[in-house]
């Protein structure tokens, strides 16, 4: 399946192109990685079979025409901080503090915190000061900020000071766009077993996801059970 400017493309230059997959994205990284040479033609690989060549020689820069979108939801702060240090090929949306009232605030609770019945009390308690905390401030603040006109930027000038005490586990929802590339770097690194396990939890789900979305992009990935009953991602092929 080529899309118009590519048959367009194929026919200036004399050249037939066909592949055997209909996945967008993996047709993207098959186009791209023969243009380079421009080896289109028949009796060629499969698309699997060239994609499969092009990570294991560590052609990276073809995986990054392919593009996706997510929403992470339920996580905590603590775990977009981390995320959000990936920056090449990614962009990132997040729930506003400013904006939105946190003082109905969920959070997310570490899993070694949750199995101690007396660390989860102290944690249990620290929330619970803190979202009071924050909800004293913002009506503090508002009558701080009385003199000024507009009721959103009151709301907005209290909520971005009151924010200061709530904790890293507040949870929060963002918006992720990702290419290929970007998206196997972030499970090497965060689906691997030194991980904090919430972020890796979200980079084996991830691959899961993209295991289903580019099988031929993501299948060289295999999941290990770990000691703790998570899992690790694992490859032959790292750094593509």
């Amino acid at each position: 399946m080529v899309d118009a400017g590519t048959a367009q493309f194929l026919a200036d230059h004399g050249l037939e192109w066909v592949s055997d997959s209909d996945n967008a994205a993996e047709l993207l990284a098959e186009a791209g990685g023969r243009l380079c040479y421009m080896s289109f033609g028949k009796g060629r690989k499969s698309n699997r079979e060239y994609l499969g060549n092009i990570i294991a020689s560590g052609h990276g820069s073809v995986l990054e025409h392919a593009v996706w979108n997510f929403i992470f939801s339920g996580v905590s702060r603590s775990f977009t901080h981390e995320l959000i240090r990936h920056r090449a090929g990614f962009g990132y949306s997040q729930l506003s503090q400013r904006y939105v009232n946190a003082a109905n605030s969920q959070f997310v609770e570490p899993d070694v915190i949750a199995n101690d019945p007396e660390a989860h009390r102290i944690w249990v308690e620290s929330i619970r000061n803190s979202l009071d905390s924050y909800r004293k401030l913002v009506r503090a603040l508002r009558g701080r900020f009385a003199d000024v006109e507009s009721r959103t930027l009151r709301r907005k000038m209290a909520r971005q000071a009151a924010r200061s005490v709530l904790p890293n586990a507040t949870e929060t929802k963002i918006f992720v766009t990702a290419n290929a590339r970007a998206l196997r770097h972030f499970i090497e690194l965060r689906g691997n077993e030194h991980a904090e396990p919430e972020i890796r939890r979200v980079a084996t789900k991830v691959l899961a996801i993209m295991q289903e979305e580019a099988p031929n992009l993501f299948g060289d990935y295999q999941l290990q059970s770990l000691p703790d009953g998570t899992s690790q991602a694992v490859t032959e092929h790292r750094k593509v």
